[in-house]
């Protein structure tokens, strides 16, 4: 009989710190607001991403895995990125490749021409 009262008297207790933990204790607000945990972008915004940028980064961790927005964000940058570069690289070969055949061209003779 004591052991059964001993536990409900314990189970009572336990309660009433829990409610009190949730409640905050008589205080005007019942539990201050979290900071949410978002991570400081490492990806540099003067600069285009490098290798290094890409190695170091890293992203905190959520209750299940890593924070969706976090990483859509990131991948979002790096996909522009590498869109742009992309682009890039293709106008500078389509340049060469028209400069190579200017060149080409000019070395031809005019017609009516001898060399």
């Amino acid at each position: 009989m004591y052991m059964f009262l001993f536990l409900v008297v314990a189970l009572a207790v336990v309660v009433a710190a829990v409610t009190l933990a949730v409640v905050g204790g008589g205080e005007s607000a019942p539990l201050p607001e979290a900071a949410p945990e978002r991570y400081d972008d490492p990806l540099p915004p003067d600069r285009p991403v490098g290798r290094a940028d890409v190695e170091a980064l890293r992203f905190p961790l959520a209750v299940r895995g890593y924070r969706m927005a976090d990483v859509d964000d990131a991948l979002g940058r790096l996909g522009a990125e590498i869109a742009e570069r992309d682009s890039r690289i293709a106008d500078l070969e389509a340049a060469l490749a028209g400069s190579r055949g200017h060149g080409v061209l000019m070395d031809k003779p005019a017609d009516g021409e001898q060399r």
